[in-house]
């Protein structure tokens, strides 16, 4: 079976444009009206040799002979040609609608790409429920447009220093003491007079239980009994270090909870693993708890951050986003998300302020 791939360029003259063009197709057309290989080749502007040839080399990639010869008589479509010619007129007709409406929305998009007061910030961003409405926002009341990849919070930061995005996005709870797990993980990655952090949202985050918490979980202690099967959030992600620094706290070895290793990549994935009983507790945001109807116990808040490097902080387009993020109207619209806080929104913060580490010198 052959496989169509299909391909676009760009025309200035949009009422002469054509759709779905294939040369040989035109090349079989114009035969098949003319009855000719000279006239094909001249009604479409081309030379004789380069008609012949072209011919040649479909009929050896299709192993079917695509015109008749005979002697004294038009050249025609043979059986093959004709079937060929059909099913693309055919399909043609059948897929045109949709095919416009794609050019349709992609000329949309493109004009976006010729207007001056359009900005794209390219952004790595660990998972969070008020992404998707953020960008919808700055796309609608700012013509900013975020083009948006989820992965874990240590990933995002380094995707910044490898000048992969202008923008990362990365959260840590507020237990952030020097020597802790969240120190290691974030110290080598952020650096002051380098980054600044700007305030998205605080959040909740907490086990997520079955409706009615059949297995009567309290915390995190309870993860370690054997009747309890976890559900974690892959290696590099800020929520696998709070539950790693949580369970250290708490004294218990990751060996003893059921299901340490097994891994999903969004708050909401992990939410509906322990709503069709895959696991009967997991970490994450109360927000996706709701979403999937279980019940939530919470164990901490954390701050969710922006990071980008000081000199783009107070320059469009970043500048621009927050100032979105301090308007009331950003702030209300993400109201229904449980657990989440806007304060301090749009906030520029220093690393010291933030993350208290940078303010303790190692001793001399």
């Amino acid at each position: 079976m052959l496989h169509v791939k299909l391909a676009y360029t760009f025309d200035r003259c949009a009422g002469m444009r054509t759709q779905l063009d294939n040369p040989l197709f035109d090349i079989l057309s114009a035969i098949h009206a003319s009855g000719s290989v000279g006239q094909a080749a001249a009604r479409l502007q081309l030379s004789y040799r380069h008609v012949w040839g072209e011919l040649k080399k479909w009929e050896t990639a299709l192993a079917s002979s695509l015109i008749v010869w005979e002697r004294g008589k038009r050249a025609r479509l043979s059986p093959f040609g004709e079937k060929l010619l059909f099913a693309e007129q055919r399909a043609r007709m059948r897929v045109m609608p949709q095919v416009e409406n794609l050019i349709a929305e992609m000329e949309r998009e493109f004009a976006l790409a010729f207007d001056p007061n359009v900005h794209v910030i390219p952004m790595v961003a660990s998972h969070d429920l008020a992404l998707p409405r953020l960008k919808d926002s700055l796309a609608r009341d700012a013509k900013l447009y975020l083009d948006l990849q989820f992965r874990g919070s240590m990933e995002c930061i380094e995707a910044l220093s490898r000048g992969e995005c202008l923008l990362a996005g990365f959260h840590v709870s507020e237990d952030r003491a020097p020597g802790s797990m969240t120190q290691k993980a974030f110290k080598a990655l952020l650096k002051p007079g380098r980054h600044k952090l700007i305030n998205f949202v605080g959040r909740q985050q907490g086990l997520m239980v079955a409706r009615g918490n059949p297995k009567r979980i309290r915390g995190v202690q309870d993860l370690a009994r054997p009747d309890v099967r976890f559900v974690n959030r892959q290696p590099q992600s800020g929520t696998r270090l709070a539950v790693e620094q949580l369970l250290a706290q708490a004294q218990i070895d990751p060996a003893r909870v059921q299901g340490f290793d097994s891994a999903e990549p969004t708050h909401l994935a992990v939410a509906a693993a322990v709503a069709s009983n895959l696991a009967d507790a997991g970490f994450g945001i109360q927000a996706a708890a709701a979403e999937f109807g279980l019940d939530f116990i919470p164990v901490m808040r954390e701050q969710y951050y922006f990071v980008c490097l000081k000199e783009a902080v107070d320059v469009a387009p970043i500048s621009t986003l927050r100032a979105l993020l301090g308007h009331s109207a950003w702030q209300e619209g993400i109201r229904d998300l449980p657990g989440y806080d806007t304060a301090g929104a749009g906030e520029v913060i220093s690393l010291s302020r933030a993350l208290p580490w940078y303010a303790f010198r190692t001793p001399k």
